[in-house]
């Protein structure tokens, strides 16, 4: 059972109580929200239930709300391979006009906009865990891909925030204003792009306001680790190494020799669709077990090693225990390897520093409880952390919105410097990511805790709404549903389990069950 007096919670600064900031020049009014996806939704929602802003505006740069979870029948027909590449270079900015508004053509650079939906990829987040806690997945416990979709534009329609979408509009340069009033809070200049289709042309102009929120996503630019001879080998034999970005079905590799790198939720996703489709055996490169690993692969399945080289002369690929693939055992190798957080539109010079620190992981700078930012407090952010996904962003935009509101407030810039440093040595000590959050060890728990005592109740008026309570309902859900068998337990012996249609109940658990995030 999860142990929710783990440590970690006592590195958790507790809450202030209520304090109503009537300081004029302080008062947060307009506020700009940067994504339509689940977390720009549920942000919209909270804001709004305030009923104290008087703008709210969510830019989205595609045409439709949903996110991550759009599907994109063409994706991009070959996206730049840079092996080792991070974000900053792979994404960067496009150059501002010197005159605004105006109009330029159309924009030819990789935006990496398009989605990495695959054509059978459902939810691995049990639906009672993953909905918003006021409107239910219509069913579950693991849907399609367009069931969240569908879901996150009623999300708009059901609360009426529809109306605060700017669609097809990309935030191309996010710089700090000088405060309205000495003493108040840094406001916001945005510069705004946005393609007009019928017209061909991209038209850009500068919008202002006094507070923004990042929710723009994490899992749209690809990567691609560096492996000694990579890059040429790319070249001297193109299209044959992709990222998992640009796979939508297994039919495209009917009989072919496919090597997947990565063994993690999408890793696994493909081996299961390519394994009747692609020649056998399907080769799958893995640095470690995954959960669902048993003590032998799945016939028709050989597991490798990690690859220590690409030799773009012969074609072989040598893998780190010596063996290798001559250049005819391979047609295709697909990287599985995720996604780095990219913040293009981040003007580091005008605003005095970076947002986010790539090394060792990746981290969010200057950060305090992974939503609100130390020296930037007119500045927010949903959606950082791997937890429970659309549940996590309600209880961090619920926090933003009392925070803004002036019903609460956050310790000292000292304090919350104080829970940063404690957090980053427990994550370096440990060896995790620093956006990491387990479950297992009641680390989730008590991060949710704080934001839900936090943001408080709403009015006895009706403004502002609550948190959602992480109930027993949801928490038995996270621990026993899951999409694919657990093949390990902890004493390294398979756990029993129930199956049922195309997922399981399990009784034995593993650190860390949030792992498939």
């Amino acid at each position: 059972m999860m142990k929710y007096d783990a440590p970690m919670a006592n590195l958790v600064t507790r809450p202030q109580p209520y304090v109503m900031d009537t300081t004029k020049e302080k008062k947060i009014r307009s506020v700009a929200i940067i994504g339509a996806g689940a977390a720009g939704a549920v942000t919209a929602a909270a804001f709004k239930a305030e009923r104290y802003f008087e703008q709210i505006r969510v830019f989205e740069r595609r045409e439709r709300p949903g996110g991550t979870w759009i599907y994109d029948a063409s994706p991009t027909a070959s996206l730049p391979i840079n092996p080792g590449a991070l974000a900053p270079e792979v994404d960067p900015p496009l150059p501002i006009p010197a005159n605004l508004p105006t109009t330029t053509p159309p924009n030819k650079q990789e935006r990496y906009a398009k989605t990495s939906i695959y054509d059978d990829l459902t939810t691995n987040v049990p639906s009672i865990a993953m909905s918003f806690s006021d409107l239910p997945f219509p069913y579950g416990p693991f849907c399609p891909h367009y069931i969240p979709q569908q879901y996150i534009a009623s999300y708009f329609s059901h609360h009426r925030t529809d109306t605060f979408l700017a669609l097809n509009t990309t935030l191309e340069n996010l710089s700090k204003l000088p405060p309205a009033l000495p003493g108040g809070l840094n406001r916001w200049k945005l510069t705004l792009r946005r393609h007009d289709s019928l017209q061909n042309i991209d038209s850009w102009w500068e919008e202002e306001f006094d507070a923004v929120i990042l929710a723009n996503g994490h899992y749209s630019v690809p990567y691609i680790p560096h492996v000694p001879g990579l890059k040429e080998y790319t070249l001297a034999f193109p299209n044959k190494i992709q990222h998992s970005k640009t796979y939508r079905s297994a039919y495209p590799y009917k009989d072919k020799r496919v090597l997947i790198i990565g063994n993690s939720a999408s890793g696994h996703d493909l081996s299961i669709s390519l394994l009747p489709v692609a020649a056998s055996p399907l080769y799958i490169s893995r640095r470690s077990p995954s959960r669902w690993d048993g003590p032998l692969p799945p016939e028709g399945i050989v597991w490798k090693p990690t690859i220590s080289s690409y030799n773009p002369h012969t074609g072989k690929i040598t893998f780190s225990d010596g063996t290798h693939l001559d250049q005819t055992d391979i047609d295709a190798v697909i990287y599985c390897t995720g996604y780095q957080p990219s913040f293009p539109f981040w003007n580091t010079a005008s605003n005095g520093r970076e947002l986010w620190d790539y090394t060792q992981g990746g981290r969010l700078v200057n950060n305090y409880q992974h939503t609100f930012l130390q020296d930037f407090p007119s500045l927010g952010l949903v959606g950082i952390p791997r937890v429970l996904t659309f549940r996590g962003f309600e209880y961090q935009a619920v926090a933003l919105a009392r925070y803004w509101v002036g019903r609460a407030t956050l310790p000292s810039v000292e304090e919350q410097k104080a829970w940063e440093d404690k957090r980053l040595e427990k994550v370096g000590r440990e060896g995790k990511k620093f956006h990491d959050i387990p479950w297992e060890d009641g680390q989730t728990f008590a991060w949710l805790g704080w934001l839900y005592r936090f943001a408080g109740l709403g009015t006895l008026k009706g403004e502002g709404r609550r948190p959602p309570v992480l109930g027993e309902d949801v928490r038995w859900a996270v621990e026993n549903v899951r999409k694919y068998p657990v093949k390990l337990g902890r004493d390294g012996n398979e756990v029993t389990q129930e199956e049922e249609r195309d997922w399981v109940l399990v009784e034995g658990e593993r650190k860390d069950l949030l792992a498939f995030i």
